[in-house]
C-alpha cells in the first residue's frame, strides 16, 4: 500500500492525532537542532551572531506557549486536506519518479514563498497587524521563535498546500515534505546567527539575515527564504552589510 492511500484510509481521529506528533516532533527537534548548530558553529568560528543581546525573561516560556496552540492549529488543521481526498475535491498520484517529484517540490517551495509573503504582508496590514503582534514580540528571535504565532497567523501560513491539491495530483511525498522543508527554512530565518556574512543580503544564502531585518525594521522583507518576492514588490529593506546588534 503506498503513503497516499494509507493516509486516505485513517479516520478523521488518528489524522489529527498524526498531525500533533508530527508537528510537535519537528518543531521540538528542529529547534533543539538548531540551537545545537549555532553553538557549534559560533565556537568554531564560523558565522556570527546577528544580534547578541539578552532575550526577554520570559521570552521562551511565551514562545513555547505560542508555539503550542500553533501545533494545534497545524495539527488538527490536517484534517483539511484529508478532507480535500475524502470529498474527492483532490487526488494523490499513486506513484512519481525521482523527476517529477523534485520538480512537485520545487514548485510547492517557491509557492510557499509566494503564499508566505502574501499573508505575511496582510499581516503587516492595520486590520491584522495585532494578530501578528505576538510573533514580533520576539526582537531577539530564537529556533523557537518558528512557531510562535497568534492562532489566526497560524491558520493563515498553514493553509499552504490547500490551494496547490485543487488544481494538481500531488505524489504524497512531495506535499508531505513541504511542512517539514518549510521549517527547516523557517528555523534558519529565526535562528539569530549569519551562517554566510560574507554575501550580500539578496543572496540565498542570506535568508537569515533578512528576517533578522525584519524584525528589527518590521516595514519590509516579507518575504520567506527567498528574496524574489521582496524584489519584484519594492519591499526589500534597504542596507549595507548587516552587522551584528549588541548592547
Amino acid at each position: 500500500m503506498d503513503a497516499g492511500t494509507w493516509f486516505t484510509q485513517l479516520n478523521a481521529w488518528q489524522v489529527m492525532a498524526l498531525g500533533l506528533v508530527f508537528f510537535g516532533a519537528i518543531y521540538g527537534l528542529g529547534g533543539l537542532a538548531m540551537s545545537l548548530l549555532t553553538r557549534t558553529l559560533a565556537g568554531l568560528g564560523l558565522g556570527r551572531p546577528l544580534d547578541t543581546r539578552a532575550l526577554k525573561p520570559d521570552q521562551l516560556q511565551r514562545e513555547w506557549r505560542q508555539s503550542f496552540y500553533s501545533i494545534l492549529v497545524f495539527g488538527l488543521g490536517m484534517i483539511v486536506p484529508w478532507g480535500f481526498l475524502q470529498l474527492g475535491w483532490a487526488h494523490l498520484t499513486p506513484t512519481a519518479g525521482a523527476g517529477r517529484i523534485a520538480l512537485e517540490i520545487l514548485v510547492l517551495l517557491i509557492w510557499n514563498d509566494v503564499h508566505f509573503w502574501l499573508n505575511h504582508r496582510l499581516l503587516h496590514t492595520k486590520r491584522l497587524v495585532r494578530y501578528h503582534g505576538d510573533h514580533h514580540r520576539s526582537v531577539v528571535t530564537t529556533p523557537w521563535s518558528t512557531y510562535s504565532f497568534h492562532p489566526i497567523e497560524a491558520l493563515m501560513l498553514g493553509n499552504i498546500i490547500l490551494l496547490p491539491m485543487l488544481v494538481h495530483d500531488f505524489y504524497f511525498w512531495s506535499l508531505a515534505s513541504v511542512p517539514l522543508l518549510s521549517l527547516i527554512l523557517n528555523l534558519i530565518g529565526h535562528s539569530n546567527y549569519d551562517f554566510f556574512p560574507k554575501v550580500s543580503d539578496t543572496h540565498p544564502l542570506a535568508a537569515s539575515r533578512r528576517h533578522h531585518l525584519h524584525h528589527a525594521r518590521p516595514a519590509g522583507n516579507y518575504g520567506f527564504a527567498l528574496p524574489f518576492m521582496d524584489q519584484l514588490m519594492g519591499t526589500q529593506v534597504k542596507t549595507g552589510t548587516a552587522q551584528p546588534t549588541s548592547h
